[in-house]
């Protein structure tokens, strides 16, 4: 069965590059169960008798005739698809973080399916990892870490569930077909639409872009204003990858205290982690970062191949702010973001999501955005966990952490997700902006806010006296 690439989709295969790869993934961190020394063992080879299913089954037909398609295919290597490495005796959890940053680095092949994994064993403490990857034509995160979730039993019994490549596919709703009428009268529609939301989203953009030519501060979604940071510096295949996870109660807390969601509190960490570092490694950024913040359009239950997002690009703090000050600069600055685009279709959300990062794709490979304005700094993501405890084949599941993609210069993406009672954050960064990303996610965020049980605002601590937890589940 053929399906055809949606032009989201086709564009994370058309612009990638060895240095702008566009898949996806995670890695999740296990126990081992007591009492059974093979559980490594025996998931590996349960995972390589599964086959794999819709979407994992496709290959992609971008030249000969017709239009670009995914093409279904029965024909995989269980070896290549699900790989076993162990760290060697006396590693560190470092020494995880580099292997998982070199599995992360290079492109998947296009000839064969396109998603593979790790099973890795020896990770110190008794643990295990799993790290996967699939590419973004495929899943996209929101979809791709549900079906990792769906893939672990919610007890400690000694048993493999079918993995996520492996899982049934999504029933597609029924529907009773629509009159041909119906249909050419409904695509006229649809471009009438369509025409009307884009020319109101450029003249916006128009607008808010001679608004910053004459010195004025344009609020709320602002892509293509941002000043160049050292995270703007041209892609490299080197990748550097590391992991943080905090309480989630307490930054619930937190963001009640000032108006906030936990997307906002994610946000203030990384943007105060970001400026921390960068003075203290010697390369200040005296502006205001500007982060791309992805919203995922897909409902409830909808597992269907492909992408269905749009973005934000709000403002984040200021370079020198208090974290009070920063908090409420980014909540600010967030929901006037969300006023911009809330009044569109959703697929005139991801017509304004899919154009902005093809231009912004389009000026990396042609170094005009070393010329002109970057379309943001970072990408801050958050993909929804759940939180009951999961388990595979008696090992219980203590984090997991998304692995997303660089692309177009921008040199850092954090993509977060809870589960059970913690927040867990994925930093991936290209080792030419943030060499060494461990460095960076565990000194500055370390003291990023505020104790969450303080009565008001005008009792803040600093950020050098934030009692805010780090868990590592790791140690």
């Amino acid at each position: 069965m053929n399906k055809s690439i949606a032009p989201l989709d086709l564009s994370w295969l058309l612009f990638e590059t060895p240095a702008g790869t566009t898949h996806v993934g995670a890695m999740m961190l296990f126990k081992k169960p007591r009492g059974n020394p093979a559980a490594v063992r025996e998931i590996v080879d349960a995972y390589r008798q599964f086959r794999p299913t819709p979407p994992f089954n496709v290959l992609p037909e971008l030249m000969g005739r017709g239009a670009p398609h995914f093409r279904e295919t029965d024909d995989w290597d269980p070896h290549y698809h699900v790989g076993h490495l162990s760290l060697p005796t006396g590693s560190s959890y470092d020494d995880l973080l580099r292997l998982v940053s070199d599995l992360h680095e290079p492109m998947l092949d296009r000839d064969r399916l396109l998603f593979r994994c790790w099973i890795i064993d020896g990770v110190p403490g008794g643990r295990f990892a799993i790290y996967t990857k699939t590419h973004h034509s495929v899943v996209d995160g929101v979809s791709g870490l549900r079906m990792l979730y769906q893939g672990l039993a919610s007890t400690d019994e000694r048993r493999i569930p079918k993995p996520a490549f492996a899982l049934p596919p999504s029933e597609p709703e029924p529907h009773e077909p629509a009159p041909l009428l119906h249909k050419i009268t409904d695509s006229i529609k649809t471009v009438v639409a369509q025409a009307g939301a884009v020319n109101q989203i450029s003249m916006e953009m128009l607008r808010k872009a001679v608004s910053a030519a004459v010195g004025g501060d344009p609020k709320g979604s602002v892509p293509f204003l941002a000043h160049h940071a050292p995270t703007n510096q041209p892609l490299k295949q080197g990748r550097s990858f590391a992991t943080l996870s905090l309480p989630l109660e307490e930054m619930h807390q937190i963001g009640h205290l000032f108006g906030g969601t936990l997307n906002d509190v994610a946000a203030t960490i990384v943007d105060a982690g970001v400026h921390a570092y960068l003075a203290e490694t010697g390369d200040p950024f005296p502006h205001r970062l500007v982060a791309m913040i992805p919203v995922s359009l897909r409902a409830e239950g909808d597992a269907t191949v492909g992408t269905r997002v749009t973005a934000l690009f709000p403002r984040l703090g200021e370079p020198q702010a208090a974290v009070a000050q920063r908090i409420e600069q980014i909540v600010e600055s967030v929901q006037i973001a969300k006023k911009d685009v809330g009044a569109w279709s959703s697929d005139t959300a991801m017509t304004y999501g899919a154009g902005l990062l093809g231009l912004a794709i389009l000026g990396a490979q042609t170094r005009v955005d070393q010329l002109t304005p970057p379309a943001c700094n970072l990408v801050i993501s958050n993909v929804p966990g759940i939180k009951e405890t999961r388990y595979l084949n008696g090992a219980e599941l203590l984090g997991i952490y998304p692995i997303s993609a660089l692309a177009a210069s921008i040199g850092l993406n954090v993509t977060l997700s809870s589960y059970h009672d913690h927040m867990d954050f994925g930093f991936v960064a290209n080792t030419a902006s943030i060499s060494d990303v461990p460095s960076f996610q565990a000194m500055p965020l370390a003291r990023s806010l505020p104790a969450p049980s303080l009565a008001s605002r005008s009792m803040i601590m600093g950020p050098g006296e934030s009692s805010l937890r780090i868990r590592t589940p790791w140690r």
